[in-house]
């Protein structure tokens, strides 16, 4: 990385809460109603109005997400721009790299500002996060050019009469967590994990138990209020509803009830519903620059991006993928693991987690250290979005703290991972 004129991450970065897809596994989620672009919106404009930087300076938006879900979805970051309240003349980037397309911008941002190519002086300064609705639709495949009624359905919506006897609809998003090339869905790669790690059920259980406790205890303690942005939404009767928490926090988790449940994706496995990521929409921004730019145009900075690293690994154990992430990104910072203050690991199963933990700690970094917030099985994984909001929960618990490095790593489904380093500034 540049160490004489480093990037750094200004104040004022904002997440949303993270909303479960559904209450109670029956209603729509609070966020059902937002697509990936409204959400990320939404995060932009929180972050424009906490850095309160003036929008004539941003030359770039760089936003990751994961799915193209929704009928907006393929306008990406500039819908995600537009809603956020940028002008029309700032140009925007979609980034998509499964799991880690929100580290991913935030890397491709922190390139760009850093080549200089595109480096534009009187607007020195992008915006750079990611959004997902996991709202993912049920998709009718096969359709176009067959007859329907005395017509042929060329493209527009389609009336369900009209549907032949036997024909299927497919869940978007149970396909988009199976990998053809591992020839098994995210789930079973990290069954795979236990097996190869020799990681029990109990161990899952102990490590979602922890999760929630601790992600319970930092929000009551109120330290996620100084990164979220609170969303008003409508409920059934139109009234308004302020959602302020991430909504998959349990209020009384139990290590007993967790114990109960059942095996969810193979007979006699360890990953259940309480120990694996909770499905969540959700999405976080902030505002990237040159140090000497922020200190130019006196914006306080809040931390440094010091470290990137992206690593491929097997498919078919893709929730190793942090571990030679995090190597590189150690190596690209220029420092041992024992320096790390603070880890942001996504929690996407327990079991994936747990093998990342114990290679970090052959890299010296303290496994107490990791995710002590807790993670994605109390919060939730909104896939594109989730880097971006690692990222900015990170920087605001390093400074929070008082503590000096951080890091933030997520596996990706196909069989990579990503981590970012970042240094506390002031």
């Amino acid at each position: 990385m540049n160490t004489h004129d480093p990037i750094v991450i200004l104040e004022g970065a904002r997440r949303l809460p993270r909303a479960d897809i559904l209450i109670d596994n029956k209603k729509p989620g609070l966020f059902s109603r937002f697509s990936t672009t409204q959400l990320g919106g939404l995060a932009i404009q929180a972050t424009l109005e906490h850095t309160k930087v003036d929008k004539a300076l941003i030359g770039h938006v760089v936003m990751g997400m994961a799915q193209h879900s929704h009928r907006d979805s393929i306008y990406g970051a500039q819908g995600m721009r537009a809603r956020g309240g940028l002008p029309n003349d700032v140009p925007a980037l979609t980034v998509a790299r499964i799991c880690g397309s929100g580290a991913e911008a935030i890397a491709v941002a922190a390139e760009m500002l850093l080549a200089g190519l595109r480096h534009d002086e009187r607007r020195p300064f992008y915006v750079a996060g990611g959004a997902e609705s996991m709202q993912y639709p049920f998709s009718l495949y096969g359709y176009r050019g067959k007859p329907v009624g005395a017509t042929t359905q060329k493209y527009g919506p389609i009336d369900p009469k009209q549907l032949p006897a036997g024909t299927q609809l497919q869940d978007l998003l149970l396909m988009s967590l199976y990998d053809p090339s591992a020839k098994m869905a995210m789930a079973n790669t990290a069954e795979e994990l236990a097996r190869r790690y020799g990681i029990t059920r109990e161990a899952c259980d102990a490590f979602g138990f922890r999760s929630q406790k601790l992600a319970k205890a930092t929000r009551d303690a109120g330290h996620f209020d100084l990164e979220t942005a609170p969303v008003v939404v409508e409920d059934d009767r139109h009234l308004p509803t302020t959602v302020k928490h991430d909504t998959h926090i349990l209020e009384e988790p139990s290590l007993d009830a967790m114990g109960r449940l059942r095996a969810a994706f193979e007979p006699g496995g360890v990953i259940t519903a309480g120990n694996a990521s909770a499905v969540v929409d959700g999405a976080g921004a902030m505002v990237l620059g040159r140090e000497s730019d922020a200190k130019r145009h006196g914006y306080a900075p809040l931390a440094r991006v010091v470290g990137f690293g992206v690593a491929a690994c097997d498919p078919q154990i893709m929730g190793w993928g942090p571990v030679p992430a995090t190597r590189k990104a150690l190596e690209s910072a220029g420092i041992q693991g024992s320096a790390i203050d603070h880890v942001e690991l996504n929690e996407a199963f327990a079991p994936q987690a747990l093998a990342c933990i114990r290679d970090f700690e052959a890299m010296g970094i303290d496994p107490e250290k990791v995710n002590p917030q807790g993670g994605a099985i109390a919060v939730g994984h909104p896939l594109g979005a989730t880097g971006a909001i690692l990222t900015v929960s990170c920087a605001h618990a390093l400074r929070r703290k008082g503590e000096r490095y951080g890091l933030v790593t997520m596996c990706i489904g196909g069989g990579q991972g990503i981590t970012l380093v970042l240094e506390r500034v002031g």
